[in-house]
């Protein structure tokens, strides 16, 4: 699309319309498929884009081989955009409930071990309490799920973080972004039935120094390495899985030793020859929810969170409603 030049009298007004417009092909990568996600014909969605392309006197795609991209102007109105339509959706949501309407959309990214413990019961909570809230689900490791939320493919991050992290997902990555901790999960090794320490109410991972170890991918063993290195060794990694069965197997052949959080453990039936034993309490993970700023003002999203701080926190220690950490 060739460049546009305007008037100095040109009228730089925005249209949700277009914002959204831009946003979908932002996330889209292409016009036809942010026709597709609007539920726009293909040419409404550029006559749109022209319209306003008109209106601010600079191009936002440009063509690339058969398809098209953002312009530098483009996606500069993309990052604004998100904001502007997660406000736009903050003020319908409030105005629907005052109407008392109660039909809304939360889209939530969570990780894995969520998947069969936590988001079964939000469903079933949702369900209960405000039937109205459609809740649609994508499993994500943390530091992907807060790009999602940045990106607004997201409403809703549910993401974990560990004591002495060496890549924090809430850090940098999350700047600009609410985030709140809703709990935490404990960690838990991983041993076999007949390990000296199996049974044990509690244990100190510097008396598994001699052991092999399972663990996860590199890129997932941060926590390992940086529990192992405060206790004054470096575990000698035989295998490594991402998969809570697969390390529960081996464990259980007496492959070697792991730790895995509790919320992994419970996500399945124990398997035979297995002995779960506690960490120190300092060991815990803390399980957060990132959002983008102001999202706790849509009626769905706020109740969604609600319920997320009473399933990952049942003790009810924090207010879900209250103020977010903001980074």
């Amino acid at each position: 699309m060739s460049d546009i030049r305007a008037g100095e009298d040109a009228d730089p007004g925005f249209d949700a319309r277009e914002l959204r417009i831009v946003k979908a092909v932002a996330d889209t990568g292409s016009i036809t498929g942010a026709a597709a996600q609007l539920g726009y014909s293909q040419p409404a969605v550029s006559q749109m884009v022209r319209r306003l392309e008109g209106r601010l006197g600079v191009a936002l795609l440009e063509r690339v081989g058969r398809g098209v991209r953002l312009t530098e102007a483009g996606r500069v109105l993309a990052h604004h955009a998100a904001a502007v339509t997660t406000a736009l959706d903050a003020a319908a949501g409030e105005l629907a409930e005052l109407r008392g309407l109660r039909v809304a959309r939360v889209r939530l990214v969570a990780f894995p071990s969520a998947s069969p413990t936590v988001v079964p019961r939000l469903l079933a909570d949702l369900a209960r309490k405000h039937p109205g809230i459609s809740l649609t689900y994508v499993e994500a490791e943390p530091p992907e799920a807060v790009q999602a939320v940045r990106e607004d493919r997201t409403d809703i991050a549910l993401t974990f973080s560990y004591p002495g992290d060496r890549e924090d997902p809430h850090g940098s990555s999350a700047r600009g972004l609410a985030v709140r901790a809703l709990g935490t999960d404990d960690l838990l090794a991983v041993l076999p039935a007949s390990h000296a320490a199996a049974g044990s109410d509690l244990i100190d991972v510097a008396t598994l120094a001699g052991e092999e170890w399972i663990a996860g991918c590199p890129r997932c063993r941060g926590h390992l390495l940086e529990l192992c290195g405060r206790a004054g060794f470096s575990p000698r990694i035989a295998f490594e899985t991402d998969n809570f069965v697969a390390v529960e197997g081996l464990v259980a052949q007496g492959i070697g030793v792991a730790t895995l959080p509790r919320m992994a453990v419970e996500s399945f039936p124990q398997l035979p020859g297995v002995s779960v034993v506690p960490l120190p309490a300092g060991e815990q993970r803390t399980i957060h929810a990132v959002t983008a700023r102001g999202a706790d003002r849509v009626p769905a999203v706020r109740a969604t969170l609600a319920a997320l701080s009473r399933l990952v926190d049942p003790a009810g220690l924090r207010d879900p409603e209250g103020p977010a950490t903001r980074n």
